[in-house]
């Protein structure tokens, strides 16, 4: 990961749940530094949720900071003061005020999160944090990820190169509802704070509330966009406005960076062995087409069938049918990779059970399905559903 001028990043490892690894990860930014983010929409969020949504409408950031193994959710009054310790705590260690200070937690829900035990370490994080600390802090965050999960681009912006770099973590309680369960984007790119957050919004559309593992939407989701603005000094313009014409490289890649981190997840999904991408076209609008494809990618015998590797497309007609959007079973076809399966109300004739069971065989799978009413399009990405899913939520608090 190359490092972005004006932001520097330390984790510690201070025992909130984990024993001897990263538990508590840091970003400090440059005095003028945009902040721009998108929340869970659960009606019950987490306090560092709470703490957030009153600083962003000041566009400013200056130091985030964010721990895992413990969600700081449900957890009342103790869960505002714990927030309230770690903001001071951080504030200090920046040298900044409280409201350029963000926070995010991830883990275990209902359980009193234990302050004391890393805001002492927060003052040498801050003197610690360094330019090339991305890898470690992705791994700071993590709960049951397998991997940290990183990504980078560049983009010219007014014939100067600019940087984004981001941070991910998920791979359960994963269906985000206009953000991610938690991720951190930088970039030294000059934009205001007001088009930052219009850009973030847009692009959270085709990348992180365009995937699904479980359905479940996290008390915690949380996606935040810095920028430091340093690259004006290497002659880069300020933007002001969203719509600036100068954004459209800046806006590819920001989108890459996003799907790159939002796929990861799916594909670390609990117990996952394989990405499925379901696509609707023929819809009676983009929004029905992408509540159908949900639909289908949050069915548990959709993603089953994948996961024992079978062609079983009579699911794929039971989700679409569930999904309470316009339908017509005669005007339907479902294709698994580049092989039709069904049309017209029955299965292909061309059907090859032992072709398409060969297909199912792959890591990757995409699903698509034609409704034949109109020109509605969307994908969105999920997982297969195993055993071990049960098994590492069953025994997450253990």
């Amino acid at each position: 990961m190359p490092a972005i001028e004006g932001v520097a990043l330390a984790s510690a490892a201070t025992g909130i749940k984990y024993a001897g690894r990263p538990d508590v990860m840091m970003m400090t930014f440059a005095e003028g530094t945009a902040a721009a983010g998108v929340f869970t929409r659960s009606k019950c969020p987490s306090a560092p949720v709470d703490f957030c949504r009153r600083n962003l409408p000041g566009g400013r950031g200056r130091v985030l900071v964010v721990n895992s193994g413990n969600a700081n959710a449900f957890t009342g009054r103790k869960g505002a003061a714990a927030t309230a310790a770690t903001a001071r705590a951080a504030a200090a260690a920046a040298g900044c005020g409280e409201e350029a200070v963000f926070l995010a937690s991830t883990g275990v829900i209902g359980e009193p999160l234990p302050a004391e035990r890393f805001t002492p370490h927060l003052a040498g994080m801050a003197a610690a944090a360094r330019p090339d600390g991305w890898l470690e802090a992705a791994r700071a965050i993590m709960t049951t990820d397998t991997y940290p999960k990183v990504a980078t681009a560049r983009a010219r912006l007014g014939g100067t190169e600019v940087t984004i770099n981001g941070i991910a973590k998920g791979a359960g309680m994963i269906a985000p509802d206009m953000a991610t369960m938690l991720s951190f984007v930088a970039t030294d790119a000059p934009i205001a704070a007001p088009a930052l957050q219009a850009l973030l919004k847009r692009a959270v559309g085709g990348s992180f509330n365009a995937i699904t593992v479980d359905s479940d939407t996290s008390t915690s989701d949380t996606l935040m966009l810095f920028a430091t603005g340093a690259a004006a000094a290497r002659g880069a313009p300020r933007i002001e406005a969203a719509g600036d014409r100068r954004l459209a490289g800046f806006r590819r890649a920001l989108d890459a960076v996003l799907r790159d981190l939002a796929l990861q997840v799916v594909r670390d999904g609990e117990g996952a062995r394989k990405q499925i991408a379901i696509t609707v076209t023929g819809a009676a609008s983009a929004g029905s087409a992408r509540r159908v494809a949900r639909s289908i990618a949050d069915s548990p015998l959709v993603k089953t069938a994948v996961a024992g590797e079978d062609a079983n497309w009579g699911r794929v007609v039971m989700a679409v049918g569930k999904a309470g959007e316009p339908a017509d079973r005669d005007r339907l076809a479902i294709w698994f990779g580049d092989i039709r399966v069904a049309a017209e109300g029955e299965r292909d004739p061309a059907y090859s059970e032992a072709a398409t069971s060969a297909y199912m065989r792959n890591d990757e799978i995409a699903i698509r399905v034609d409704l034949g009413l109109g020109r509605g399009k969307a994908t969105v990405w999920t997982c297969d559903l195993t055993k071990e899913y049960v098994a590492i939520n069953g025994d997450y608090r253990s």
